[in-house]
């Protein structure tokens, strides 16, 4: 029974292993790139400044106390008799409250505390679209690296036997050592083009292991019916326009320049008044062998305390210049961010739109391609031929091979890319392209 059961389970346990697909691959870079991590701690303290702010508003609660040794020399000139050397130990505490009632640069500072925290937002979320490209990169680059080493090894396998069969028809005096050279030629070519091609794919390997922390294993290739879509709107001025409004960058320097508008009027207030409730509570208590005996003091107090400043200096004036001149450079580098958001949105859009034209094209080459070689092989052994242009045909089927697999990366890299510079590129779009992908083809 036992037998007739492993018998029937054996060929699901046989079965094809699936590869590791770009969504695992992102999700253990999510757990362990170092650069993702510290993004992420930097979001956890950019989200403390809105508690910061908002204490300056609140109530201060504090205790003091001290304990003090007096030695004091006391001489009255009218009565001598009450002269000495009173030495006490005196001890006192004090609880202090206190409560802003007008402090404009602190309601000011609480505005920008505010603004702070979605600024950390929105760069944790241009560390994650960074991430996605990164990764997303890096998966392509292994792709493509294996599919150049297959297209060099084929091409390789093709000239071993074009070189074997001229070097059997020079035997029997079919054809010329010219044959034979050119073969061997290319052959070592394709050689020392396999060992260039290997390298380049250990290369990028460790390039993916550098932002997942482990070497990735056996990758799934895209599948071969996988077919890419326009852009959507297929018009680029709208993804311009949302590029100038929308993108993570531009939303970035936009909080920086409100920051910078803030702290104008934070320093301007250096001029204003300030109003704080105060109360204290405390007792002070002296003891020591004098004609003083002993004192005993309890006190509560609780009053309204204004504070006008006059002059400091020309301090408050400075500052006021400088934080003019941070929001000035500030609303430039937004204009720039704004302006980078749009070329980077256009250039994308056309990578799109330009690879979805070359696809098509190299596909249609790929056939021509084909049909060539066929032609030439069929035109060698019938005499129309010679052994130079079979190897430049096969030679060209890989490259147009090679070619057609870089250009459908490259449009997905654009694609992604184009969500970016809109500020849309989430987990997402990573799993459309990993539908894309078939885990039992293995790169």
């Amino acid at each position: 029974m036992k037998k007739l059961a492993w018998l029937l389970l054996s060929p699901f346990l046989s079965g094809p292993l699936f590869a590791t697909d770009l969504m695992q691959v992102y999700r253990a870079a999510e757990d362990n790139d170092p650069a993702f991590s510290a993004a992420r701690s930097t979001l956890d303290a950019g989200r403390e400044k809105m508690p910061q702010g908002r204490a300056a508003l609140l109530p201060s609660l504090s205790l003091s106390g001290n304990s003090v040794w007096n030695e004091n020399e006391v001489t009255f000139r009218a009565n001598p008799a009450l002269n000495g050397k009173p030495q006490f130990n005196s001890n006192a505490y004090q609880l202090t409250l206190s409560q802003p009632l007008f402090r404009w640069q602190n309601w000011v500072a609480y505005d920008q505390s505010k603004i702070q925290v979605a600024q950390a937002e929105a760069s944790f979320a241009q560390a994650r679209q960074d991430l996605i490209l990164r990764v997303s990169q890096a998966y392509f680059d292994i792709l493509y690296a294996a599919e150049n080493l297959r297209a060099v090894r084929a091409n390789k396998l093709a000239i071993s036997q074009q070189l074997e069969s001229a070097k059997k028809n020079f035997e029997v005096g079919t054809a010329t050592i010219t044959d034979t050279h050119e073969a061997q030629a290319r052959f070592d070519l394709a050689m020392a083009q396999e060992i260039a091609a290997e390298s380049d794919l250990e290369v990028k390997t460790r390039a993916i292991e550098a932002i997942i922390g482990k070497e990735p294993g056996a990758l799934a290739r895209l599948r071969k019916d996988a077919s890419l879509n326009p852009p959507q709107p297929n018009d680029m001025k709208q993804w311009v326009a949302a590029a100038e409004k929308d993108s993570i960058t531009v939303q970035i320097q936009q909080a920086v320049a409100d920051i910078a508008a803030h702290e104008i009027d934070k320093q301007r207030a250096g001029h204003y008044p300030t109003i704080d409730l105060v109360a204290n509570a405390g007792s002070s208590k002296s003891f020591g062998s004098t004609s003083l005996g002993l004192l005993d003091t309890d006190y509560q107090n609780i009053g309204v305390q204004l504070n006008i400043p006059l002059f400091q200096g020309g301090q408050v004036v400075s500052r006021q210049r400088e934080a003019a001149a941070n929001r000035s450079a500030a609303q430039s580098n937004l204009e720039a961010a704004r302006r980078n958001a749009a070329l980077s949105s256009r250039q994308n859009y056309l990578g799109v739109v330009n690879g979805l034209a070359q696809i098509r094209a190299l596909k249609a080459a790929l056939v021509s391609s084909q049909s060539a070689l066929e032609s030439n092989k069929l035109g060698y052994e019938v005499g129309v031929r010679i052994n130079i242009d079979v190897l430049n045909a096969e030679n060209q089927v890989y490259v147009t091979r090679r070619d057609l697999a870089k250009a459908v990366l490259d449009t997905l890299m654009s694609q992604l890319k184009l969500k970016a510079a809109v500020g849309a590129l989430g987990e997402d779009d990573v799993i459309q392209i990993n539908s894309l992908l078939d885990p039992t083809n293995v790169q």
